[in-house]
Order: structure tokens, then sequence, then C-alpha cells
């Protein structure tokens, strides 16, 4: 409805009203980014005169030095941010303002071709950031000028976000944009001086070209000096200088600033990236995990800049969950400013750069290890266990992250887990076949395990797993470098020792008897009873299926609230022990039977299970030490 020549009342676009209702309700999360939008909206501004002015210079008006002001009034309520950037005719205002169909920055870069369009750098697509200052304003005022037009006209753009806005023509000296909000209820915080300039910094620290703020005025009374507007960002960005240029204290500071650690990065990746896509990353491992490390719904670490502005700290759409521990930043010269978390999920670009980035890191991780096994160590006891998750995860890269695993070992030195998958292949016999494991709660139960009682006889090397992560992990790798990875507590035992073997055979034909009443004693609590190669110095174990779930396994899932049903293990009896033999010439079936529980009780303790009876474990336990004593 117009209401004079210079003046009218509009209604938004539709699209606009729902924007609004979205902006304001649930679009963005953090109310503070409304000032990221204005100043990156005020950059891309600058830009477009920047170079709309290398074809007339007249558009700077005499004043070249292109700057962002942002300012706050308490009395009046209001936060402003100014620019001397291109401006808006009447059109563009209605344009822009009232609609999101049409973007200034996506209209002024699609008249562009060939290498004006990659001259002109331009910055975000000027409309739907405008609209999140409504988040924070029940009343926001634009007042614009487009460079070149005369003072004569500017215009002024009033809305309070409820589906109409009011237009007019004012006369205005200055080019460029002033957008005032004029704050709700409730939003004080934001006429702080300290908290305005901590979100510039954190946000826009790096946009290139200074953003001023009024400081204090200097002196009392009569002699006072009034306020002066001092630059409040760095106004230029680290990971966009050559890498020669940077000192090593340089990325170390820029590390503290983005990952807020107060130790120095374990190591930093600092890349320029030019083709297809054209981005740059800064990344970084820590010395330490966080505190915060194994909160997977935490995915903050990797920022996301467009072109120079910070868009969001979005760990997940830009590194997988296995390198959740990598800090940093990515800057797209390919994506929209007003890139939402929806539009990331599936983003080619986004795919190519996180693809790039993946195999950056373990790249440098796999250098690491083989140049600086010290330094990898450390890695390693840091981000180790995260780093098992990697198999699972990334198909694509399993064997890289394979050879980056590190595991203790029976040929290792205590638990340190410092044995490679290529170690141990390096070191297998000319018959092994199988990279053999066992895992266990502690390193002190793998290492202790019956299970390698053979292993070390024949001088087998077997990895000790004692993470919880691992029966996961070997889950994921059934195999490296063309060997299979085979748990030394599933299945039977079977061409590593052929004397052993043939005393198994000879014992299945002596004291097959045994075994039989053996079974019926523990009935359906094992599935089996026989005889094995696998021990030398006890006397039982309990051993699950070759393709089953290991009895480890089984705990760990009931421990985590899962249901998982009770499968019956075998119990395996050593032929050659002393306590096997004196149950054979055990006569007396109720005897026969308290020692059949006896030594299934103990396979089941060395297992790391849990006794039913712990009680009857204990008589008779002590029954046996009296008989011995005898």
């Amino acid at each position: 409805m117009t209401v004079d020549a210079h003046k009218e009342t509009l209604g938004f676009q539709t699209e606009v009203r729902q924007l609004l209702d979205l902006m304001i309700h649930s679009l963005y999360s953090n109310k503070e980014i409304f000032l990221r939008e204005l100043v990156s909206n005020a950059a891309d501004a600058a830009d477009k005169l920047r170079f709309e002015a290398l074809g007339d210079d007249a558009l700077y008006e005499g004043d070249g030095e292109l700057r962002i002001r942002v300012a706050f009034d308490k009395e009046a309520r209001t936060v402003s941010v100014t620019d001397n950037g291109i401006g808006m005719s009447r059109q563009e205002v209605q344009e822009h303002l009232g609609t999101i169909a049409r973007s200034g920055t996506r209209e002024f870069v699609s008249q562009l071709t060939g290498d004006q369009a990659k001259d002109s750098r331009l910055i975000g697509q000027f409309g739907v950031g405008f609209y999140s200052s409504f988040i924070v304003a029940d009343k926001v005022t634009v007042e614009t000028r487009r460079a070149g037009l005369g003072v004569e006209h500017g215009v002024r753009w009033i809305s309070e976000g409820q589906g109409e806005y009011t237009l007019e023509t004012v006369e205005r000296v200055a080019r460029g944009t002033t957008v005032t909000l004029h704050l709700r209820e409730g939003e004080d915080e934001f006429l702080e001086p300290f908290r305005l300039k901590s979100i510039i910094t954190r946000y826009s620290d790096h946009i290139p070209l200074p953003i001023e703020m009024l400081g204090e005025p200097q002196g009392e009374g009569d002699d006072a000096k009034p306020a002066e507007w001092e630059t409040v960002n760095r106004a230029s960005a680290l990971w966009m200088r050559a890498k020669n240029e940077i000192s090593d204290e340089e990325y170390a500071a820029f590390y503290k600033h983005v990952a807020h650690d107060f130790e120095d990065p374990l190591l930093h990746m600092h890349n320029r990236v030019e083709g297809k896509h054209e981005y740059s990353s800064l990344l970084y491992v820590p010395k330490r995990a966080p505190f915060d490390l194994w909160d997977r719904d935490r995915r903050q670490g990797i920022k996301l800049y467009v072109r120079r502005v910070f868009i969001m700290d979005d760990a997940e759409h830009l590194m997988p969950g296995y390198l959740r521990f990598v800090r940093g930043v990515i800057d797209s010269d390919d994506l929209p400013l007003n890139v939402s978390r929806e539009i990331l999920q599936h983003n080619r670009v986004i795919d190519a750069i996180r693809g790039a980035s993946v195999k950056r890191v373990l790249g440098r991780l796999e250098t690491l290890a083989k140049d600086e096994p010290e330094t990898y160590a450390e890695f390693w006891t840091a981000f180790g266990k995260v780093l098992k998750e990697g198999p699972g995860e990334d198909h694509e890269n399993r064997e890289r992250i394979a050879r980056l695993l590190r595991f203790a070992s029976t040929s290792g030195e205590g638990d340190a887990e410092t044995v490679s998958l290529e170690d141990y292949v390096g070191r297998m016999g000319e018959d092994q076949e199988k990279i053999y494991y066992v895992t266990a709660d502690t390193f002190a139960a793998a290492a202790n395990s019956p299970h390698l009682e053979l292993f070390r006889k024949k001088g087998i090397e077997v990895l000790l797993m004692h993470d919880r992560i691992d029966e996961w992990l070997v889950g994921m790798l059934p195999e490296f470098d063309g060997k299979q990875l085979q748990s030394v507590s599933q299945g039977e035992v079977e061409g590593l020792d052929e004397e052993a073997e043939k005393r198994v055979e000879q014992a299945k034909e002596e004291q097959g008897e045994l075994v039989s009443r053996v079974k019926t004693a523990l009935g359906d609590r094992v599935e089996e009873v026989r005889f094995t190669a696998r021990l030398t110095d006890s006397p039982a174990c309990l051993v699950a299926k070759e393709a089953g779930m290991s009895a480890h396994l089984g705990r760990l899932l009931k421990a985590a609230g899962q249901e998982v049903p009770d499968v019956p293990l075998t119990l395996e009896l050593n032929p050659d022990h002393k306590l096997v033999a004196r149950l054979e010439g055990e006569t007396d079936e109720g005897r026969f039977g308290e020692w059949s529980e006896l030594l299934y009780e103990q396979a089941l303790l060395s297992e790391g299970g849990q006794l039913a009876d712990p009680a009857g474990f204990v008589r008779r336990m002590n029954g046996l030490l009296l008989e011995l004593a005898g």
C-alpha cells in the first residue's frame, strides 16, 4: 500500500515470512551469530565495491579505505553495523530484503565470467543471513545508499519482522549501509562492548578489512579526549599466508586460539588446494586428549570458513568420528556463505574436502610413525583408542588406518602398545598363515591367558588386546596384508605342534570316556568337552566357536546393557595335567562332579567370567587343597 511518492508499506514474500519464523525460533542455535552474518554482508558489500571500482574509480567517492564499524547505544538499546561498501539502490533493497528468491551476491556473480569471477573474491549471498537480525531484535532499520548515486538517493527500510516492511527515500551522505537492530527485552548482553568484541574475534577475526568499534574516552573533564575508533580484528587470515612466511610460534599461537588449548600442538598440516575445488586448510593434532574426547555428540573442532568468513564449528561433516581430535580450519572458495548443516550433508564440495583432509591427516600420521616413532608413541597414548574406531567407520582407508594401529604383544615389553601389524607380519614364520591375538579386560588377564601357553612354547607372537574397543576392532578388521586375524580363544588349534596333537589323538582313544563323563556332569553349561593341544601348564580352558561371539565380547555387551543370549562354550582339557589325571581316576560320581565343576570354574575365572556360585567354588577349592595336603 503506497503512502506517498517516497514511502510505502509492502508485504514480505511468502518464503521470507516462513524464513523469519524459522530464523527466530529454530534455525540458529546460537543467537550471537546475527553479528557474524551482518559483518559478513558488510564485507561482501566492500568486496563488491572494490571489484566495480576497478572499472569506475569514481565509485570510491574520494574514500578508498574500506571498513566495517560496529556500534551500540545502551540508552536506545540498539546495535548497528555500518560499512562503506557498494550500498543498495531502492530497487535492490526491495529485491534483496523483501525476497529470498534472488540474492544480491548471487546475481552479481552470475554476471561475471572468466578471470573476473576469480578476481572478484566475493563473499556470501546477501539476504538469508540478514534475517538472523530478528533473532535478537524486534525491529530492524536499514539505511543505505548505492555508491555513485548521490545523497538524494538514500533508502530507509524498516520492519518488525511481522510480515511487512516500510520503504522510503531519504537523504544519506555516506555511501554504503547501516543496519540498526532494536534489541528485544532480555538481549542486553549485546550492549556490552566486551561481548561484541568477543563475538567479532571469534567469528570475524580474519575478515580481510578492519572491523572498528569506539574505544573509551581518554582522560576526564575538559581535558578528556573523545573516544576513537579502534580496530578489533586481526584483518588477515593466517591460513591464507604462505607457509614459509609463518613461524612455528605463529602456528602454535593460532592453534591455541582455535582449540582453546594451553599447550602447543603435537603437529600441524597447512595446505592450499587449487583446481576443481579450491580451499585452504590448517589442521592440528593436539598433544593431549581433550576432556570431552569420548563425547561423540560433541562434534566441534574443525572451523569451516567460506572465503575467510567463519560459518560454523562442525567436525561432523568435515572429519570422521575416529579423527574427532583434529582441530583447525578449512576455508572453501566454492561454498555459499549461508551454508547450513543440512546443505553440508549432501554437498559434493564438502565430500571432496573431507576425503582429501582425511587422507592428509592419515598421511601425516604415517610420516610421523616412520620418522619420529617416539612422537608417534605420544600420539598413540593420547588418541590410539579413538583411531581404533577407524576400520569400522572408514572402509576406503581401512588398510591405511590398520597400519597406524599399535598393540601390546607377547614379543613386546610389558603393556606398552608399540607393535604394529606390519611389525607382526614381518616377524611371522614361513609356515605361519594367521595373525594371532587374545582379548581380555586387562593387560594382565590377556598376558596370562591359558590360551597363550602353546603359542609361547612354539615362539609364536600373539597380540595382547585389552581395550574395550578391541573386540569391535577385530570384527571390523578381519585381515591385514592378506593375513587373517585369528583369536587364540576361538576355534581349535591345529598345525602348530604335531607332537602335542598326536598326544591329543592318543588321549581320545585311551581316555575318551572321561570327556563324556565331564560333559554329563556339567550339562548344558558347556557345548562340548574335548582334549586340546593348546595347553601346556593349565588343566583346562574355555573356547568359543571360531565364527561365533567370543566370551569377552558377550560380557562387554551385557555390561553395556544389551540383551545377549548365553552361548555355551567348549571346555578343553589338558590330557597331560595331573588334575585331569586325578579326575579320570575318580570313581565316586559325586566327587567327580565336584572336580569337574572346579575345572570349569577355574577356566571361567581365567577367561574373566563371573561365577554363578562363588561360595560353592571356594568350598570345592578348599576340599581339593585339604585332599592334597592330606
